[in-house]
């Protein structure tokens, strides 16, 4: 591991004052750290984050679920407001990793790293999630743009994210048996005007499955996705899983989540 400059913050402004081009924000730290140990990524600066108070913690409304971005996923799976306004969400969070990683990992690094087999930037599809940080509102249709790639810019920190409280939903996955990552998993979520099918794990970025969306909007039951078909097109394709597997994941995992429902 290459030296850098270790930063503990006391507030947003400090923080973002401290960042460049060569710096990383420090919450978890469950990849960055990793990363630099393997040599896989270098920072000048490390700009430690989870001292920030306005960054954790959880508030639900009558139609949103609000998470600090530095709030951790034990916490999230263990929140009676979360388990009560989207339980499918608690859920998720109690899937991640195990218990050293929900323990110290937090959803806005997850989502923020956007690895395509991570499990919240499904939630934040399906939920319609906006995405708050120190200077704008991002909508998450608009906030996953690639394989490990966001629209954040330099320097911009996720102060929290925001969750609509959806009718129905539930998310079903098919995980990696050692790491516990998605190899497809589907996020299934009816709201009162549309219905989101949001799944990870099957391309290189978490995407909306339109088709499955606009079966499930006419019809919500798994049997309207019987005649569906998903094009194995962009699929992933590895040691776990070709992509006409992954295909065929997306919705025999769509049916387990409206059937859970």
């Amino acid at each position: 591991m290459k030296t850098f400059n270790y930063h503990s913050t006391k507030d947003v402004k400090e923080a973002t004052k401290l960042a460049s081009s060569s710096s990383a924000f420090l919450a978890g730290g469950m990849t960055t750290l990793p990363s630099m140990k393997l040599g896989l990524a270098s920072y000048k600066d490390i700009i430690d984050i989870k001292r920030i108070k306005k960054l954790s913690g959880i508030k639900a409304s009558g139609k949103s679920v609000t998470i600090g971005s530095t709030t951790k996923h034990a916490e999230v799976a263990n929140s009676k407001e979360v388990k009560k306004a989207i339980p499918s969400l608690a859920a998720l969070a109690e899937g991640i990793g195990d218990p050293q990683v929900r323990n110290r990992g937090t959803i806005g690094g997850s989502i923020a790293n956007n690895d395509p087999s991570a499990d919240y930037p499904s939630a934040c599809i399906a939920l319609n999630a906006t995405i708050h940080t120190n200077n704008r509102k991002i909508s998450a249709d608009k906030f996953f743009t690639g394989m490990f790639e966001t629209s954040l810019k330099k320097g911009e920190l996720i102060e929290a994210i925001e969750f609509q409280i959806p009718e129905k939903s539930c998310y079903q996955k098919y995980p990696n048996p050692a790491s516990r990552y998605a190899i497809v998993g589907v996020y299934v979520a009816k709201h009162k005007s549309d219905v989101n099918v949001a799944v990870t794990g099957a391309k290189a970025c978490v995407y909306n499955e339109k088709s499955i969306a606009s079966a499930l909007s006419k019809n919500f039951s798994s049997s309207s996705l019987d005649s569906v078909k998903i094009s194995s097109s962009g699929m992933n394709s590895d040691i776990h899983a070709s992509a006409d597997y992954r295909a065929n994941m997306v919705k025999v995992f769509a049916k387990k989540a409206v059937d859970a429902c």
